[in-house]
């Protein structure tokens, strides 16, 4: 790791160097040990490609999957969770309007990992970033850490959960990749429901599949590259 990122990782590591990085919204998991899951294989990093030009304003099918997937209420109060969001941009030189949908960006260098004090939040060997609800104290540092908003907090008792997706009162949550569909071979549900194809999901490392073909192969950014997190997530045509 670069001195760059060490000293990084030292500055977020202090309860007062969190405050200087953005608040957040949410994340947790299921079956961990020391930061590991069934499933994960070190050899792959998932990822995603998203098509800003195929993202289309008013449209918020992914994040209706998500809720749908993962037990969430969709409202966008304060005290609901909120994996994905969608975020619209307008340059106001050329009046050309954006939509993207914003989640946990997946860091390989997670600030949120960090700084929580109980080890919760932590990265599987793939590169998903996740947080053991067994652990979450609901100290919510990692969600003042995280520069993308992307962390939610359990305000009230929860009903009717997906039993493949535990949640609890108290603790911190956020997007997951569906974990628990990757680990059945399946997409996420964002990618699997877009209608115009605009999430493109697979294993970065990979050469040969199809999202590390085509990152090569167009322009695309990580939002926030300055602070050389390394996201799992990028984004075309911004």
């Amino acid at each position: 790791m670069s001195d760059v990122n060490s000293q990084r990782r030292n500055f977020l590591k202090t309860s007062l160097g969190v405050a200087a990085i953005s608040i957040a919204p949410g994340m947790l998991l299921f079956q961990v040990a020391q930061g590991k899951s069934e499933g994960a294989d070190a050899k792959v990093r998932w990822g995603m490609l998203i098509d800003t030009a195929q993202c289309k304003p008013g449209c918020n099918d992914c994040v209706t999957a998500c809720n749908k997937e993962n037990g969430l209420s969709g409202g966008t109060a304060v005290t609901d969770s909120q994996w994905i969001r969608k975020v619209d941009l307008k340059d106001i030189s050329t009046g050309r309007e954006i939509s993207l949908p914003m989640m946990c960006q997946h860091c390989e260098y997670p600030p949120c990992v960090d700084v929580c004090p109980t080890a919760a939040s932590f990265k599987r060997a793939d590169g998903i970033v996740l947080v053991d609800k067994h652990r979450c104290i609901g100290c919510r540092y990692c969600m003042m850490a995280c520069p993308y908003k992307a962390r939610s907090f359990v305000h009230e008792p929860l009903h009717d959960q997906n039993p493949d997706v535990p949640r609890g009162k108290g603790t911190v949550e956020s997007c997951t990749f569906c974990v628990h569909r990757l680990d059945q071979g399946k997409q996420p549900a964002c990618a699997e429901a877009c209608p115009n194809k605009a999430i493109l999901f697979g294993n970065l490392n990979d050469p040969e599949s199809e999202i590390s073909k085509k990152i090569h192969s167009v322009a695309s950014i990580q939002i926030r590259a300055d602070l050389q997190l390394n996201t799992g997530v990028h984004y075309q045509g911004l």
